[in-house]
């Protein structure tokens, strides 16, 4: 074979991977917890493969909370945003936000607990009155279930912006906020060594047992010019959360990715994160939802039916 047969041959090679590389779509998202089981579906689901299998590369932006999520996605600086704050999310939309609901995220409040020093003289929430009551960042679900707790055991309690939950046990723990909020897998241990108690969980708020508090949204410009991209993120987003829940491949994967024991993994599916909760295509009591960001301040009025029909954009399966 002549010497231009081999130099021919490598271009084309060159030329296949470059092509193969182009036919990778990129998203940017932003994601409220970093570790939280319900919100890794992307980490895991890219780590599997199944994302690349839908042509897609997803850049991965975690931030303090939902309320941060929701401005990376307002500004533009991601396409989509993992884990928002519903209330937020719709009262951010009343003012004309470019953000649209792609999909539930996560239904009831049980997962979220909120905790005290091991030795604090608060047994529970009726007990912190005139007391710090954290939660991460203005317009996430910790925003509205802290002022839901606030209400519900009736107490002149100060909720506080505290950012992710390594951030606010650290304030918990050095006296600098009395009621602290975390998600599983962390603190669970602290929880089970003695290190902090648990006083109350998001579902103590009746109206929060099963209400979708948490959601993915996408920027609206984005969900014009990247449609499909878009649509075939849920499509990859849906075979991710089935694949995280038929074995326990992702639990090893997650574990690995968080340095933490299996068992604390499993544990964290299995008690704070049940499937049903996390249903794609579905908000579940919308209508208690409306009611209730107007509650907490979150919307001045209701949202109309023809506004709730623009904001929920759900994606073909």
């Amino acid at each position: 074979m002549k010497p231009g047969f081999f130099a021919a041959a490598a271009l084309a090679c060159a030329i296949a991977a470059a092509g193969g590389a182009a036919a990778q779509d990129r998203l940017k998202l932003a994601i409220g917890q970093r570790g939280n089981w319900e919100q890794s579906v992307p980490e895991l689901g890219q780590k599997k493969g199944i994302f690349k299998k839908h042509g897609l590369e997803l850049e991965l932006l975690y931030t303090q909370g939902g309320g941060e999520t929701q401005q990376a996605v307002i500004s533009g600086s991601v396409d989509i945003g993992v884990g928002v704050g519903l209330g937020g999310v719709m009262g951010a939309f009343s003012k004309g936000a470019p953000v649209r609901i792609i999909a539930n995220a996560m239904m009831g409040g049980f997962d979220v607990f909120w905790y005290v020093p091991g030795n604090s003289p608060i047994q529970t929430l009726k007990d912190a009155g005139g007391k710090t009551i954290a939660f991460s960042t203005v317009g996430s679900s910790t925003n509205i279930i802290a002022l839901g707790l606030i209400k519900t055991y009736g107490i002149a309690a100060k909720a506080t912006a505290t950012g992710g939950a390594p951030a606010t046990f650290t304030q918990v723990m050095s006296g600098q906020i009395d009621v602290g909020w975390s998600s599983p897998p962390f603190a669970v241990d602290a929880a089970e060594q003695g290190r902090i108690r648990i006083v109350a969980r998001g579902s103590d708020v009746p109206n929060f047992k099963t209400q979708t508090l948490r959601v993915i949204i996408a920027n609206a410009g984005a969900l014009q010019t990247k449609k499909d991209q878009i649509a075939r993120f849920m499509r990859a987003y849906r075979e991710s959360l089935d694949w995280m829940y038929e074995g326990d491949e992702a639990v090893n994967m997650y574990a690995d990715w968080l340095g933490i024991p299996v068992a604390i993994a499993l544990k964290t599916r299995a008690e704070f994160y049940p499937k049903s909760n996390q249903e794609p295509d579905r908000i579940a009591d919308l209508d208690i939802a409306v009611a209730d960001a107007v509650t907490y301040k979150f919307l001045n009025a209701p949202l109309t039916n023809a506004q709730i029909d623009d904001l929920v954009v759900f994606q073909p399966k």
